[in-house]
């Protein structure tokens, strides 16, 4: 690594610890003037005492490489812009942070396990309801499986409910899962869930944007939302009422102009009318299924869905003509030709003709003078 390139990035761990994650006045100056600039300009003018009062903090911000000898002990590595690792798609966030609160291309992320930041461009987001129903964390987690099944990775962020159930969909599918956190990415959060992530840490990757050691906040779960946006190809929405904070993922996939998707729940569900308001308002494309959501985020035909139909009748392929004659016949009480042929509006001759081809296809029954429907036509 050149000089320039690890002052760079351990300015990078300095200001993070200085300010909040997401914090757009940060974020701006760093993409405006580069991180040295900023550091210099922060850190050379003030003490570190008058911007942060957290001791973790201010020794990160005053000692950076121990910072990351530390991290590195604890199996975390960070991922800064210029990285082969760095994903591409996290810089469209300098064009959509204006419009948000929190937001902006982060400093840098924190990365605990062996997937690769730079392998999530084509990967998906599976956000919903922390008390999700078993109705949603079903559909979660077979979205996530087929999703995996098809070779991309799942997002989400490991909380109770929907978040849960895209992990786990995602293995169960034999897939890799990225869980971004809003605390730290050596810490476990929520506490129940410390196997699955120490799974997740293991096989596929804990993300997080706030300092090794940092607690979860409310701003830091907003700032985090983003991220899981911006990481994917495409963001799916299962159950999310009107007030939750999936619908915060959402409005940045919206930002963010990649494709947003909400899975329909019952209209009585309270946990799904968040995700009825943006289908209903067509932010979001009606999914049901992982194949859906694979055709949505997928290239131009790679992964076309064929819409179901009923099982084929057997009067499905006759002629208009046939039908026509097929509709006069009765289905008790056998009908004489002429009968059958005035009830058509057609002639006798051609009626005959036409019964003679239905009984062929064993539509019709009778003996050359009376004819019914038979058991076949009814289905």
């Amino acid at each position: 690594m050149s000089t320039t390139a690890n002052d760079d990035r351990l300015a990078r761990v300095a200001l993070s610890a200085i300010g909040e994650p997401g914090d757009p006045r940060l974020l701006d100056l760093v993409t405006q003037l580069g991180a040295l600039t900023v550091h210099d300009r922060l850190l050379g003018d003030h003490d570190v005492a008058d911007l942060q009062t957290d001791p973790e903090a201010r020794r990160s911000a005053t000692d950076p490489e121990r910072t990351l000898t530390d991290a590195a002990r604890l199996g975390m590595r960070f991922v800064v812009p210029g990285d082969e690792e760095w994903p591409a798609q996290l810089d469209h966030l300098a064009v959509a942070a204006p419009l948000q609160r929190r937001g902006g291309v982060p400093l840098g992320l924190w990365v605990r396990g062996p997937v690769r930041l730079d392998q999530l461009a084509g990967s998906v987001a599976v956000v919903g309801s922390r008390s999700a129903t078993t109705y949603g964390a079903d559909v979660a987690a077979e979205i996530a499986a087929t999703v995996a099944e098809a070779g991309r990775s799942v997002v989400s962020g490991a909380a109770f409910g929907i978040d849960q159930a895209g992990h786990r969909g995602a293995l169960a599918g034999g897939g890799a899962t990225v869980a971004v956190l809003a605390c730290g990415a050596d810490r476990v959060y929520p506490a129940a869930h410390r196997q699955l992530l120490e799974h997740i840490g293991g096989y596929g990757a804990v993300v997080s944007e706030a300092l090794p050691g940092w607690a979860p906040t409310r701003l830091r779960f907003l700032a985090r939302n983003r991220l899981i946006a911006a990481l994917t190809a495409g963001t799916v929405v299962v159950e999310a009422a009107v007030r939750s904070g999936a619908l915060n993922t959402a409005n940045w996939a919206t930002r963010l102009n990649r494709p947003l998707l909400g899975v329909p729940g019952p209209v009585t569900s309270a946990p799904s009318q968040g995700v009825h308001q943006l289908i209903r308002s067509g932010a979001a494309t009606l999914v049901t299924s992982g194949a859906d959501v694979l055709e949505a985020v997928g290239a131009a035909g790679e992964h076309l869905v064929t819409e179901p139909r009923g099982r084929a009748r057997s009067r499905d392929r006759l002629s208009t003509r046939q039908q026509q004659v097929l509709d006069a016949v009765p289905v008790a009480t056998a009908a004489t030709v002429s009968s059958i042929a005035r009830t058509a509006g057609l002639g006798v001759a051609l009626v005959r003709d036409e019964l003679e081809r239905l009984a062929g296809l064993g539509l019709v029954e009778g003996d050359q003078t009376r004819w019914r429907l038979a058991a076949r036509a009814q289905e």
